[in-house]
């Protein structure tokens, strides 16, 4: 079995390239050079769907995306090319060889109204990122042989818990925004989809941690690991550009009859941060 796999540079893409096994795997980056990868611009859609072709993958994981949600907010252009246009090629490429594509997207297409959001909840996104990955999600599902995994607040050498542990070793004040949501570790979620190539299920699956509030996370982050610095719960996080949805946990019980590993459990996920 042939793999490719896009954004192999990034914190999920890492964790596939050392877990993927039983074929081969072509690794693609953009900006940070990994051994034995190919440098590919997903902006430039006329190569994008030549490499695809020229490769002809049997399995495609599209892990690539613009995450910084301000970013995204003040680079409209860029994020739209990237999280939105770039799936719309990889799509057509993948029809031609006929390849299985699983496409990453995210729990910031819904709104936080509600949160424990099942996989047939309308999205509503209330920031750019989440508009750009839910025209994504539609360019994904147009493609009958897809399965578009929604997750949430992917984490492995940086994220909130991250920022956590590291503020609160240095003995400094953690602030924390009081919504919720559904955290994972990198290593979870990738040893979520190697099982979930073998399965060739198609259509929606939410793969993320249990729902948890951000102040109840660097909580347990400070408890678990002894750290000496404090906690304050926020309603708003001071730089922040883009609106954050207050609750946009994810419901991940059809994953959790499906999947074999434990994805979801907190301390779990927590055992997987690199700091």
């Amino acid at each position: 079995m042939r793999i490719l796999l896009i954004g192999a540079s990034g914190q999920l893409g890492l964790e596939l390239s050392s877990l993927l096994k039983g074929g081969e795997v072509i690794k693609v980056y953009n900006s940070k050079e990994i051994p034995g990868g190919y440098r590919l611009d997903l902006k430039n859609y006329p190569a994008v769907e030549d490499f695809i072709i020229k490769k002809r993958p049997d399995v495609i994981i599209n892990t690539a995306s613009l995450t910084d949600v301000d970013k995204c907010e003040t680079e409209k252009g860029e994020a739209f090319k990237i999280n939105a246009e770039a799936v719309k090629h990889i799509v057509r490429a993948s029809r031609v060889v006929e390849a299985y594509l699983i496409h990453i997207s995210t729990d910031y297409v819904f709104d936080g109204e509600k949160g424990l959001y099942k996989e047939e909840d309308l999205p509503n996104p209330i920031n750019y990122y989440g508009l750009t990955k839910l025209l994504g999600e539609t360019y994904a599902l147009s493609y009958d042989d897809s399965l578009l995994l929604r997750t949430s607040g992917v984490f492995r050498h940086k994220g909130f818990p991250i920022y956590v542990y590291k503020t609160l070793k240095e003995g400094k004040e953690v602030s924390a925004f009081k919504g919720y949501y559904s955290p994972i570790s990198a290593r979870k979620l990738a040893e979520a989809i190697s099982e979930l190539i073998d399965y060739r299920k198609t259509g929606i699956l939410n793969v993320a941690g249990e729902r948890i509030s951000r102040v109840d996370l660097a909580m347990k982050i400070k408890e678990k690991f002894n750290l000496p610095g404090g906690v304050k719960e926020v309603d708003d996080v001071k730089g922040w550009i883009a609106k954050r949805p207050f609750d946009s946990s994810l419901d991940i019980s059809k994953a959790k009859k499906i999947l074999s590993v434990d994805f979801y459990s907190l301390d779990e996920n927590l055992r997987y941060m690199v700091v």
